[in-house]
């Protein structure tokens, strides 16, 4: 990249309606739509402000957390009274269907 000093570059910034700032944040907690979640511990969040519009880019140690689908005894029985199979055989397919009741019947099913 170009050799700028910082006064300059921030000069450049300010001359493109930019602005950035640094958040101070302990941790970041990024709630995924399948209902997972992202953390990120030590962060490092810059706040960018371009004409109006703001994004943050983050970095720091990342990691992933799954929420496990809820499986009631209940969703068990009734998908090995549907499928004659094993009560471990309800739960396995239980849980790689998210707790899909008549997905894990199908699955089985077929």
């Amino acid at each position: 990249m170009m050799n700028l000093n910082p006064k300059k570059m921030q000069a450049l910034m300010k001359q493109m309606g930019m602005t950035q700032e640094e958040i101070s944040a302990s941790k970041v907690t990024i709630e995924k739509s399948d209902g997972n979640r992202v953390i990120i511990n030590n962060p490092s969040v810059i706040r960018i402000v371009v004409h109006g519009k703001e994004s943050f880019q983050v970095t720091g140690d990342v990691q992933e957390e799954s929420e496990a689908p809820s499986i009631s005894d209940e969703d068990v029985k009734t998908v090995m009274k549907k499928t004659s199979c094993t009560e471990s055989q309800a739960k396995k397919v239980l849980e790689s269907t998210n707790g899909d009741l008549a997905e894990a019947i199908l699955e089985l099913s077929s």
